[in-house]
């Protein structure tokens, strides 16, 4: 008799497929930038003793209400992400997930995690979690079909993480808090729009207009990005003049702000893709470089 051979196929891992999607509804890797913002406010404000265990708890939470947001986010979006070709893999677009699972998901989220931030912490922390994930999903997210001004709208919630540090380990909203605030906000208008330059095309088909000016691509757009780092430069500069950071400090804020501006004014000068790149994987080291200057600045 011949021979039959039996070819096994292997089948995906379904159980890491799962947590795969989980990541992706969650946009982990985004999470884990928010909780470093969150973290470095904290420590910013926290005495010469430092809770690991804080640590821990505020990461945790914050994981969890960015999880949520960014779960939101994409139950609301699921239609036109199936339009753009950077989003068509999320778990909602493939119908890997369902709408059921995916909204209990980020209500788990969303909830454990600003009880974490209220319990562990105090109630302003929890409040202002609960703000950023409100805002960020029903404000911001159906916001951007409508308007650029969506960019201003969404860079609240996404001030807000260093703030939200900064209260779990003092629970007041003072000077320090708005200021850290503050760097954060003024930073994400570049981040966003040479994001929002690079995925122009893409945006567009599912009806999305992040850029500033209604013509695009163009100069009045990279211009607005000039602007913005001019303005980022001189907030950031201003620990410094009220003693919350030594020189050493400043000198590696002021560093990363005069290079962060240069690239923006390469973009304007040249207005290519290629520098929006460029200005884009900039603005991604700009924000450690300077929020580390500013914690190790106080040492």
């Amino acid at each position: 008799m011949a021979e039959v051979k039996v070819i096994a196929i292997e089948q995906p891992n379904i159980f890491i497929q799962k947590l795969s999607d989980y990541a992706l509804l969650a946009k982990l890797r985004l999470s884990f930038l928010v909780v470093f913002s969150a973290v470095i406010g904290y420590l910013f404000a926290a005495p010469a003793f430092i809770s690991v265990t804080h640590i821990v708890l505020l990461a945790l939470g914050g994981i969890l209400v960015t999880g949520a947001s960014n779960a939101i986010n994409q139950i609301i979006e699921r239609d036109i992400d199936k339009l753009m070709k950077r989003t068509q893999n999320r778990p909602l677009p493939t119908e890997r997930m369902n709408m059921l699972e995916a909204i209990l998901a980020a209500g788990a989220m969303g909830i454990s995690g600003i009880i974490i931030l209220t319990y562990f912490f105090n109630p302003v922390a929890g409040v202002l979690s609960a703000i950023s994930l409100l805002s960020y999903a029903f404000v911001y997210t159906p916001l951007k079909r409508i308007s650029p001004i969506a960019v201003f709208v969404g860079a609240i919630p996404g001030a807000l993480p260093p703030m939200i540090g900064y209260v779990c380990a003092t629970g007041a909203i003072d000077f320090v808090a708005v200021l850290l605030f503050s760097i954060q906000f003024i930073w994400q208008f570049p981040h966003f729009w040479s994001i929002a330059w690079i995925q122009f095309y893409d945006y567009k088909k599912a009806g999305i207009m992040l850029l500033p000016s209604s013509s695009g691509k163009t100069s009045m757009s990279a211009i607005q990005n000039v602007i913005y780092c001019s303005m980022l430069l001189v907030v950031s500069m201003i620990p410094y003049f009220f003693n919350m950071v030594g020189l050493i400090g400043n000198i590696f804020i002021a560093t990363a702000g005069v290079v962060f501006l240069w690239m923006s004014w390469q973009h304007y000068r040249r207005c290519e893709d290629k520098t929006a790149r460029v200005l884009m994987f900039g603005s991604f080291l700009y924000l450690p470089v300077v929020q580390l200057a500013l914690v190790m600045g106080k040492i």
